[in-house]
């Protein structure tokens, strides 16, 4: 296969807000800001000059999972300490989290992450590969956690 994930767009409701969010409490860079009252968006990257993910201000009514299309946007840590970080600055800005904590991927698995959601409820994951073994798996063995959130 020759595709790749290029950039992740969403529609948000106040994109100051959510900007704010994405850049002060995830950390990505503000490569680009359109402020024009009918066309407002961001892009926001990780250091390179591409985009990682865009906002648009374009939506009236915030998330809903019942309806299809993104079931959460998850992003990689380079480690459980760096995990753990996010963690705290998450907490500190008070976000719903759907798991209490650091959770495992699924039952006895050295891989998990926080699952929580943005300011408009998007469905989030920031998660490692390894270093967090011994974390509870909310769902047990046969079912993902971040199926179920």
């Amino acid at each position: 296969m020759t595709l790749r994930t290029g950039h992740i767009g969403l529609n948000v409701t106040d994109l100051d807000r959510s900007l704010a969010f994405y850049r002060d409490v995830l950390g990505f860079a503000l490569l680009a800001e359109g402020k024009e009252d009918d066309r407002r968006y961001a892009y926001l990257g990780d250091g390179g000059d591409s985009p990682v993910l865009t906002l648009w201000q374009q939506a009236r009514e915030p998330y809903g999972a019942e309806r299809a299309g993104l079931h959460h946007l998850a992003f990689t840590a380079d480690s459980a300490e760096r995990l753990r970080a996010y963690e705290s600055a998450l907490r500190a800005h008070g976000v719903d989290f759907a798991h209490e904590g650091v959770v495992a991927h699924r039952e006895g698995s050295a891989s998990g992450g926080v699952f929580f959601h943005d300011p408009d409820g998007t469905r989030l994951e920031i998660s490692v590969p390894s270093g967090v073994e011994g974390a509870p798996a909310p769902y047990g063995e046969s079912a993902p956690t971040c199926g179920f959130f």
